[in-house]
């Protein structure tokens, strides 16, 4: 006797809970640095449209795989090709899932144990951006702190997918997506308020086109790509409990909208304050851990709005690896006949025992290097440069190529019907984009994040 499939108990929740899986530390962590470091207004325009070309095709695809098919990405593959290769290609969105959640929750950890330091008060010890940076990397050189903040993060995202798709998943994202929101805006308003904060506002909005090259545009591809959860399983996971009645196109829109949305606040809230106080905006990884701490110590409030900046980046983590964690479990679920429960406590041990490694990676195994790399950055580098720009141009592939638009498109209808007798040119752009642009780019977003795009370029130009 087959096991009911779980599913959304709403459209709501589906929407929350995929916005809550693009959203993540890349929205509130890298994706103000890197326009930061791109110069602002420019670069999130060339941001958007990338976002056009790349991000709400292949989304729409990866959500069309996994509710035409109700499976897992495995399942999902191999019921829509029959072929053990393509199978494969969601064996690699597992097996991505296994390994983002295992440094991603390193990370998430750190965000976990500064509402704790913000608690403490400990940002009013540093008097300016270094000392910051030298008590981050206090903390991280303490075993104790990154195990414990790590195990307990790990511990919270169990729960969460423990309880299931609509009591877990669904339940925690309507909780805590519009909690993250109301943060957000909070943090926005607070940073629109301070005094010089205009210059912050100007950096954003007046584009400055100098600061635009070939290098910001493939970093623009690149994260116009990553911010979306693409190319892991984790959409099509989420997709393939969505009613046949709910439109994947509509779907899609909603979630890239939120998703660019909450990406453009954080930079907003960001970005004021730390002109406001007169700082770096170009910052780049260290903006959050050590720039950001020195940046509320020097606002009014700063306090308040330091717990609650914190308190955000960790939803906006969790949110997330719920995401990543599911994949995974949805595999043995719906594959190997796991029970839920079982599934969400061992995998969560296995992931957790993978990431120790990784939150090592920064005290007893810093000297620890594969290839240059320490333990944490290896596994980064396999899972974000390697197996997620593969698997988002094999699912743009697959769908164009493989599966074919004859049989694709009365499944996108489905549900979409009233949206496609108004805009039918939206297919055809979708089939273009889909089955020309998105590949190739994605294809140069792969080269660019394994170093091979720079030397090609300069075998051709004999520089």
């Amino acid at each position: 006797m087959e096991i009911k499939r779980e599913n959304w108990g709403s459209k709501t929740g589906f929407i929350l809970a995929a916005a809550g899986s693009a959203i993540g530390l890349g929205n509130i962590w890298k994706f103000p640095y890197i326009a930061g470091e791109n110069g602002g207004a420019s670069f999130i325009i060339v941001y958007l449209i990338c976002i056009g070309i790349i991000g709400l095709p292949v989304l729409t695809a990866e959500i069309l795989i996994g509710r035409t098919t109700q499976r897992n990405p495995v399942g999902a593959f191999y019921k829509l090709s029959q072929s053990k290769f393509w199978a494969g290609l969601g064996g690699m969105g597992v097996v991505a899932g296994f390994l983002i959640l295992s440094f991603y929750a390193v990370i998430a950890g750190w965000a976990i144990g500064y509402i704790i330091e913000a608690l403490n008060g400990n940002f009013y010890n540093f008097t300016e951006a270094t000392s910051s940076a030298v008590h981050f990397n206090n903390l991280v050189g303490n075993i104790y702190w990154m195990l414990g903040y790590f195990s307990l993060f790990m511990l919270i995202t169990m729960i969460i997918v423990f309880a299931g798709v609509q009591k877990g998943i669904e339940r925690g994202s309507k909780i805590l997506m519009p909690i993250l929101l109301f943060l957000l805006i909070i943090l926005m308003i607070r940073g629109v308020t301070l005094e010089g904060a205009e210059t912050g506002l100007e950096f954003l909005w007046y584009p400055d086109w100098s600061k635009i090259n070939a290098q910001s545009i493939l970093i623009a591809l690149g994260h116009a790509f990553f911010t979306l959860s693409l190319g892991m399983g984790a959409m099509l996971t989420y997709g393939s409990y969505m009613s046949k009645k709910d439109s994947v196109p509509n779907s899609a829109i909603q979630i890239v909208f939120l998703d660019t949305f909450i990406a453009l606040v954080a930079g907003i809230a960001i970005f004021t304050s730390v002109f406001a106080v007169g700082l770096d905006p170009a910052a780049g990884p260290g903006l959050i851990f050590h720039t950001l701490p020195s940046v509320f110590i020097k606002m009014p409030g700063g306090y308040i709005f330091s717990i609650l900046f914190f308190v955000l980046l960790s939803i906006a983590a969790l949110t997330s690896a719920i995401s990543l964690l599911e994949v995974v479990v949805s595999f043995f679920v719906d594959e190997l006949k796991w029970k839920r429960h079982t599934a969400a406590i061992l995998l969560t041990l296995i992931i957790s025992l993978l990431g120790v490694p990784s939150a090592l990676s920064y005290n007893i195994l810093a000297d620890f290097t594969i290839f240059g790399l320490n333990f944490f950055d290896l596994v980064d580098f396999i899972a974000s440069n390697i197996l997620l720009p593969l698997g988002g141009l094999l699912i743009a592939v697959f769908v164009a190529w493989v599966w074919g638009f004859e049989r694709v498109l009365p499944n996108l209808k489905e549900g979409a019907e009233k949206l496609f007798e108004k805009y039918p040119a939206i297919i055809t752009t979708w089939k273009i984009f889909l089955k020309y642009f998105s590949p190739v780019l994605i294809f140069l977003v792969f080269l660019h994040s394994i170093g091979l795009l720079d030397k090609i370029l300069n075998l051709f130009t004999g520089s």
